[in-house]
């Protein structure tokens, strides 16, 4: 799985340096700046929750069910844009998920509060 995730970073990247803004969707994105990528992430997000509802009760064959797919790949895809943006990579946030597992989600979120 990582492995889709490093070629992707390194897709993002390559846009937002190289990319004709006129043809890549990444690099307009990078070109139009950081609120209108937030924008995208916000929306992806929303539309991620209104999925997950649609899909609740509904088995994996659904519609409802490959919308929320498709909605959850749409958020992780803006996310990773964001990152790259700021210079991030999805390396960054698997090492962070690896530093938490094990941890529970208490006390991992105790442990933010204190910082």
């Amino acid at each position: 799985m990582s492995n889709m995730l490093i070629q992707l970073d390194r897709v993002l990247r390559l846009r937002m340096q190289q990319g004709d803004a006129e043809s890549s969707y990444v690099a307009s994105l990078h070109r139009k700046g950081l609120n209108k990528i937030l924008e995208k992430v916000g929306e992806e997000a929303t539309e991620l929750v209104i999925a997950a509802k649609d899909a609740e009760g509904k088995g994996k064959d659904s519609e409802q069910y490959r919308a929320l797919i498709g909605e959850t790949a749409d958020l992780w895809f803006h996310s990773l844009v964001m990152l790259a943006h700021l210079g991030g990579d999805s390396r960054e946030v698997l090492d962070e998920l690896g530093r938490r597992f094990g941890l529970s989600g208490l006390e991992e979120k105790a442990s933010r509060a204190q910082d």
